[in-house]
């Protein structure tokens, strides 16, 4: 029987922490997957590893490498290779639980359709336990920034979407010396076509590594905005409460006085709610020059 799941995972010099992955994906009790590794320019053993496991022949891997780009290039180069029905995105320092593919392909043989963008489901710490909230349960379709700003829920969620939308919509932009571009970008787009079907099952076990883009998100944000202005744009426009759209337009303004676009106000397709921004983003952009600080997040 031909997989319906992609599982892929960019990887960038993750030699180290990649078979964390390969082992839960060997595990699995449903093997109706393929894994596809995107490797981003690794300078690392990484092609070597997976040239060993592609030998052992115990799960089928596409593996593909490619002049780095960043995480988004990396995904855009995955939606393009991948031919499966439903894709999914498992970082490489993440792994899966051992029936997390059969829960996905049970889930969508009983619930997918073409009304649908794919699936929405929980991702938890090695411990167990759920990254920020479960979802309502009584909700059965979403989109993802309604579960966010309308639902109040919280934390990171793992995406299983249908391949012919992440392949339609158009893809992450690489800017030049940039190497980030948030990948809520298609998720937004995606939003606007057809809800996501909620899932409140653990599809993914999630690590916070000190080398992970959670853990330097203030640094991706310094060293890439270009990628952050884009997106800021993107997610003003479609934001789904003023309270959202507010948020995004402060930091947008930060984002563009980083890239001295003395014109944002002008560029934004949200102005009135960037005007009003404006005076916490210039703050936000002298925090973010100025902190030592790597991330939001709290170290365990």
């Amino acid at each position: 029987m031909a997989p319906i799941l992609t599982v892929f995972t960019p990887t960038y010099n993750r030699a180290y922490i990649l078979h964390q992955c390969y082992a839960s994906l060997v595990r699995q009790s449903c093997r109706q997957f393929i894994w596809l590794i995107i490797d981003d320019g690794s300078s690392d053993d990484t092609r070597q590893l997976v040239e060993d496991w592609i030998d052992e022949g115990i799960i089928p891997i596409r593996y593909h490498y490619q002049e780095n780009q960043g995480m988004h290039g990396a995904h855009n180069t995955a939606y393009e290779l991948i031919d499966t029905e439903l894709n999914v995105c498992i970082d490489s320092d993440d792994y899966m639980p051992d029936d997390a593919v059969e829960k996905i392909i049970a889930f969508w043989e009983m619930h997918g359709s073409k009304q649908v963008s794919g699936i929405v489901g929980l991702d938890a710490s090695p411990s167990g336990e759920i990254i920020g909230t479960r979802m309502p349960d009584q909700l059965k379709t979403s989109k993802l920034t309604d579960l966010y700003e309308l639902h109040g829920v919280k934390g990171d969620k793992k995406l299983v979407y249908r391949s012919e939308l992440t392949r339609q919509c158009p893809p992450y932009p690489l800017f030049p010396g940039e190497k980030y571009c948030p990948l809520a970008y298609k998720y937004i787009l995606i939003d606007q076509q057809h809800p996501l079907l909620v899932m409140n099952e653990v599809l993914c076990i999630v690590e916070y590594l000190a080398d992970g883009s959670s853990m330097n998100i203030i640094k991706q944000y310094r060293n890439n905005p270009r990628g952050f202005t884009f997106f800021r744009k993107v997610s003003m426009k479609y934001a789904p409460t003023y309270k959202k759209r507010l948020r995004e337009s402060i930091h947008y303004v930060a984002s563009s006085l980083m890239i001295e676009n003395r014109r944002f106000l002008l560029d934004s397709p949200c102005k009135l709610s960037t005007f009003l921004a404006a005076p916490v983003g210039a703050l936000l952009y002298l925090y973010i020059r100025n902190t030592r600080r790597s991330t939001t997040l709290k170290a365990n």
